[in-house]
């Protein structure tokens, strides 16, 4: 890992070597977790998609069912592909030394958010007024 300083609020201790080695240890084996859940739901989609939902020898339940489950597999990989990307994104980041810092307004994010949700790329202010539009 570069050696970076990670943004602290004014009310924390800096990040110790060993705190930014299992943020980093984390993200990877997310990153490694995500890209297998995804390879799995991509098969399983195709594996619906082949199928077909064409109803050709089937009743309208199962129709549904069918077309229920493949919307069901097609949000879980946009989910996963999301979750994949914000992973990525939070380790070039760490890489390029600007993790940490609130992608609204510069401010330090919390060393103690990060903690908690690596991937976060607001800071609780800026978060909390992005959800409330």
């Amino acid at each position: 890992m570069p050696k970076t300083t990670l943004a602290v609020r004014a009310d924390e201790k800096p990040w110790t070597a060993a705190e930014k080695k299992a943020v980093r240890a984390e993200l990877e084996e997310d990153l490694v977790r995500l890209r297998k859940e995804l390879d799995l739901s991509a098969k399983e989609l195709q594996d619906l998609l082949r199928d077909g939902v064409d109803g050709a020898g089937n009743d309208q339940a199962d129709v549904g069912s069918t077309s229920l489950e493949r919307d069901a597999e097609m949000s879980l990989a946009a989910n996963q592909r999301e979750l994949l990307l914000q992973t990525e994104k939070a380790l070039a980041r760490l890489d390029n030394g600007t993790y940490g810092h609130c992608e609204s307004c510069g401010e330090p994010i919390g060393k103690g958010r990060l903690m908690a949700f690596p991937r976060a790329t607001l800071c609780m202010t800026c978060k909390q007024r992005e959800e409330r539009r």
